[in-house]
């Protein structure tokens, strides 16, 4: 599975759903949402801007653009399309839409700073450059 924290839960399910087609599945009181239609589903954690990211304290939340090792890649059929769709959606895309052995690749930041990327994978997939 995996977490995305939002400032804003509302705004969150909104961009995911609308630019990702992402659909919801359960929530769970007010902070959390889970959202379906990928491989893994997607939990959406409302956490204020400025909270602690650990119990013991230590680094804070902010939602200006910001890198992260850890981003995730959806994957979808027609790249040009879904790009066009998460930018009306309010993603930002950061590059330009890149043409690999793999397939086509556009890099994004969503509404909340946090990166995502779409990949359209071609007939090889990642084969095309596994050894």
């Amino acid at each position: 599975m995996i977490n995305i924290d939002v400032p804003d839960l509302v705004a969150g399910e909104r961009f995911y759903t609308e630019a990702l087609g992402l659909t919801v599945g359960r929530r769970f009181d007010d902070d959390i949402v889970e959202l379906l239609g990928c491989e893994a589903p997607v939990y959406l954690i409302r956490k204020p801007e400025g909270s602690a990211i650990a119990p013991a304290g230590g680094d804070i939340r902010r939602y200006a653009r910001h890198w992260t090792p850890v981003h995730p890649d959806f994957t979808v059929d027609d790249l040009d399309a879904a790009a066009l769709k998460a930018i009306r959606a309010g993603a930002i895309q950061e590059g330009e839409t890149l043409d690999l052995p793999y397939g086509r690749q556009a890099m994004f930041a969503d509404p909340f700073g946090n990166g995502f990327c779409l990949i359209a994978f071609n007939a090889k997939g990642y084969d095309a450059i596994a050894t």
